[in-house]
């Protein structure tokens, strides 16, 4: 009799579920489920409360959602009977925070609170933190901690205690009011097994647990008067290793899911770590790139070092046994989804249809027809600020060299170009530090653009594998659960017969990546202007701020 596991994968906008084979890891069956709430990024629901810029918020029902309906559906979709299922994990985007109370009621699950915004789930994208995470910076530096090495000098405004001391400060009722300042990726798992596991991977590369300690209270109380409890009264908890069991299926999860009860549920995971065992890429010198929404990037290495802005590195992070580093970049499939809504013309549109196309499509094929240079243009992919590697949500992006000739494939090319040049920061300041880059392992969606992706060779002079599954996280995971239901003994052999990966699909071409390196010459010159010289970008983010708010006080006050 076959066994099967299965993985979700919890996105930005919508969950996907996937069964699995367990003995070589053919996906038989998956189903899509969209948030019903999306991101709420300018209102609240219900009351329509508006809200500040940089805000971005999710509704937790909608998660549950996804186990009643892309769950089920995708083990119809199998044609597996649900009682050889033996497992299921799930992996989430982070850093997405829940503030829930003692039995793991979110709080904006609770009548009083559906009108408050910090009542809500932070999601990764929440940017609003960046005052905080400047805070925690500063304090840190002056008081030399020894953890902010491990996180390449900066804290994110994306992650725990940025998002957590902005509760605090914001909202003190609500922050009082939590009983734990929990993960997604954990508090799904607890939904599923009635168990609340911190996983790993989160504690340390987003909760700023390193050598199985946190910041101390004597550093939290100087960051803000009463904050020094914010790790042993909200935070701390039991942490599971990857690849552990954390419980096991209960009666209404079983009932959302259609599985059986009683069967292995694992310790939570973060999208882009779980993805690194299906594309079977754990060995050093393997960087992947999951690329989506935002990309992450995530390699083992057998070496400790601090990399200047790198988002962590953490022991057995991503496998027991080796040191996992986290890069990123907060925008780029969202860059070329923000253009195609906003700067293409109704004729380039009417062009699309009549081709058969979608816009991507058809200012891909475009783009595809000039010579690297030849649009004259630089940009900087900062739409949604930077996260690697000068750690800035208050930048923003850039485009320059625009005429009154510029087409709209030109500047769409351009963006490309952007996230690659983005990735060759990162892929730089890795080597510098001393971390090996050799491959360059492609993820998510975004490996269907064949021009996006020989750009990428082409700009990092790096040879480009990709994964052979569309759903990569959700395979991750279910190579997760499979070692959690002891199919396997650990994730590296689950992910030597599970994995899938093509290599070297993609090679750098000379000619090309010398006309990169003059145009990546000029991005790292506005780079280093905007992100560490000139502050301009921050100035008006604060113009901004100040305008939306008199906007929103002038429409309050005429309710």
């Amino acid at each position: 009799m076959h066994r099967y596991v299965v993985g979700v994968d919890f996105g930005t906008l919508s969950g996907r579920a996937v069964v699995v084979r367990v003995a070589d890891g053919a996906e038989l069956g998956s189903a899509v489920h969209e948030y019903a709430h999306g991101v709420l990024e300018e209102a609240l629901p219900g009351n329509g409360r508006l809200l500040p810029p940089d805000w971005a918020l999710q509704v937790p029902e909608d998660y549950r959602e996804v186990l009643r309906h892309a769950v089920p559906e995708a083990v119809r979709a199998a044609g597996v009977d649900a009682s050889e299922v033996v497992g299921i994990a799930t992996d989430f985007t982070a850093c997405t925070m829940v503030p829930v109370l003692a039995d793991g009621t979110p709080l904006c699950e609770v009548p009083d609170y559906r009108d408050r915004p910090h009542a809500y789930v932070k999601l990764w994208k929440h940017h609003a933190a960046q005052a905080q995470a400047d805070r925690i910076n500063r304090l840190a530096e002056q008081r030399h901690e020894p953890w902010l090495g491990r996180y390449g000098g900066l804290i994110s405004s994306e992650w725990e205690f940025a998002k957590g001391l902005q509760l605090f400060e914001e909202d003190r009722e609500l922050y009082d009011l939590t009983e734990h300042w929990v993960e997604a990726a954990d508090w799904i798992v607890w939904q599923l097994c009635g168990r609340y596991v911190r996983n790993a991977c989160t504690a340390g590369y987003k909760g700023i647990y390193q050598d199985g300690a946190y910041p101390g209270p004597d550093f939290l109380e100087e960051l803000a008067p009463g904050f020094s409890g914010f790790v042993p009264e909200k935070l701390e908890h039991e942490i599971g290793q990857l690849g552990q069991r954390a419980g096991t299926l209960g009666a209404e999860a079983a009932a959302w899911t259609g599985l059986p009860a009683g069967i292995a549920v694992a310790v939570g995971n973060v999208d882009a770590h779980v993805t690194a065992p299906a594309a079977q890429a754990t060995a050093p010198g393997q960087m992947v790139a999951i690329m989506g929404t935002s990309t992450c990037h995530v390699m083992s290495a057998d070496v400790l070092r601090e990399v200047p802005g790198m988002c962590g590195v953490v022991d057995g992070g991503i496998v027991a046994g080796s040191w996992g580093y986290e890069a990123g970049q907060s925008g780029v499939g969202d860059i070329f989804g923000w253009f195609t809504r906003t700067g293409v013309p109704a004729d380039y549109a009417r062009a699309a249809e009549t081709a058969g196309e979608g816009l991507h499509e058809h200012l891909t094929r475009l783009a595809a027809g000039q010579e690297v240079g030849e649009h004259g243009l630089v940009a900087l992919d900062w739409h949604s600020g930077n996260r690697s590697v000068l750690v800035d949500h208050e930048l923003s992006g850039v485009l320059v060299g625009l005429t009154l000739a510029t087409r709209p494939e030109e500047i769409y090319r351009a963006l490309l170009e952007a996230t690659a040049f983005g990735t060759r920061v990162i892929v730089e300041t890795f080597r510098e530090s001393g971390v090996p880059v050799e491959e360059l392992v492609i993820a998510g969606g975004l490996a269907k653009n064949e021009l996006l992706m020989q750009i990428y060779a082409d700009v990092t002079r790096l040879p480009l594998s990709v994964i052979d599954s569309e759903q990569g996280p959700a395979l991750g995971s279910a190579i997760h659960a499979a070692v959690a239901a002891g199919c396997y003994d650990d994730v590296p052999s689950a992910a030597k017969s599970m994995g899938r990966v093509r290599r070297g699909v993609h090679l750098p071409d000379e000619e090309r990546a010398q006309a990169y390196d003059a145009l990546f010459a000029e991005y790292r010159h506005l780079h280093d202007h905007f992100g560490r010289e000139v502050p301009a970008m921050r100035r008006l983010r604060a113009v901004r701020r100040a305008a939306v708010a008199r906007r929103h006080d002038r429409e309050g006050s005429t309710a």
